[in-house]
């Protein structure tokens, strides 16, 4: 009997619970639209440039804002931790930064603004609507399902779409590469003395490493629309061309979150061309990727099954992998040997040796 009444009470929690949990997605999207909201008006950038905590009526002011508008969206802001109340020297309540209205900040090696104004995209939002279409026989990719034709020809056909991409992808590079310098300091050894960066982008990444490893002569690498716009940057060589038909030689390849974007005969192909590209004696890929399960434990994985979901909407056969996934497809691809080393972001560090 007791046991029983135990069970009522678990169970009665259970449903409260869910009538609350619920509510995240009948109203998940007002997050990503409100913090959209606070990078467009330029709220974190106004906080930033004012002396102590800033009040209502000062940001108000600085934005040009509907005074009750602005403190509806600040209350919002503050109750899920962007800014925080202190008092002014007025003694009326003002707002000051946190850690994460900081990443809301478009300068900054933290800076997630353009990530989010990527994703939040109504150009992203799309293929959201399409994703059962994914998971269906014989279905359509969602971005597909969406545009007609896949994410790289619809980024080569719009520029500011494309910029988009590179600026986001820029915010994502500097968070990992600081990351993997930290983690990982002998990573580019001395005799590293050429890096190729296949998929670079704007060179992000690779301009990071080379600031940080002077002795590396650096070649990013991407598709010519890509490298055509990307910045001048010291150390940097900007190639034009297609991963699958050949990769520039290099002592080492870094290739960062590329492989994602497709499946695995695409992956092998693409990694023997890596291969092809270093020395077979003293070469080797370096791999930046998610590994789905390997730290079950860190407060990464949620993020890295999101991340699974993104790849669904947003490529036609892409995926993240697990550690048994990668070895597959490494082991197709012809290397030798490789490591796994987690690193303090959402991606791991897999060097692959010939």
């Amino acid at each position: 009997m007791e046991r029983t009444s135990r069970d009522s009470e678990m169970k009665e929690e259970e449903d409260v619970q869910a009538g609350v949990d619920i509510w995240k997605y009948v109203l998940g999207f007002a997050g990503i639209a409100v913090v959209k909201c606070a990078i467009e008006l330029g709220i974190a950038e106004a906080i930033e440039n004012h002396e102590g905590p800033m009040a209502l009526s000062e940001l108000s002011s600085t934005l040009g804002c509907v005074p009750f508008s602005l403190d509806r969206i600040m209350r919002f802001l503050v109750h899920h931790h962007f800014f925080k109340e202190e008092p002014t020297i007025q003694g009326t309540a003002g707002y000051v930064h946190t850690p994460l209205s900081r990443r809301l900040l478009r300068q900054g090696e933290d800076s997630m603004a353009d990530y989010i104004l990527l994703e939040s995209s109504p150009v992203m939002l799309a293929p959201w609507h399409h994703l059962s279409s994914r998971v269906r026989v014989n279905g359509t990719a969602a971005f597909e399902a969406a545009y007609g034709g896949d994410i790289w020809k619809y980024a080569a056909a719009n520029p500011a779409f494309n910029r988009l991409i590179n600026d986001a992808m820029a915010c994502d590079a500097r968070l990992a590469v600081s990351a993997i310098i930290e983690s990982c300091p002998k990573l580019f050894d001395t005799g590293i003395k050429t890096l190729v960066d296949v998929g670079g982008g704007n060179g992000t990444a690779l301009g990071k490493f080379v600031k940080a490893f002077p002795w590396i002569e650096g070649i990013n690498f991407d598709l010519p629309h890509v490298v055509s716009v990307a910045a001048k940057c010291e150390g940097v060589k900007q190639v034009g061309g297609d991963m699958f038909d050949s990769v520039p030689k290099a002592d080492a390849v870094f290739i960062m979150k590329v492989l994602q974007d497709w499946n695995n005969d695409d992956c092998v192909r693409i990694l023997k061309k890596c291969k092809e590209a270093i020395p077979k004696d003293k070469g080797k890929v370096i791999i930046v990727e998610t590994v789905i399960g390997e730290e079950k434990q860190d407060s990464f994985e949620f993020v890295r099954l999101m991340k699974d979901m993104a790849m669904m909407a947003f490529t036609n056969s892409g995926k993240e992998r697990t550690s048994e996934e990668w070895d597959c497809v490494l082991k197709e691809a012809g290397f030798s040997s490789y490591n796994i080393k987690p690193i303090r972001a959402v991606q791991a560090v897999i060097e692959a040796f010939p």
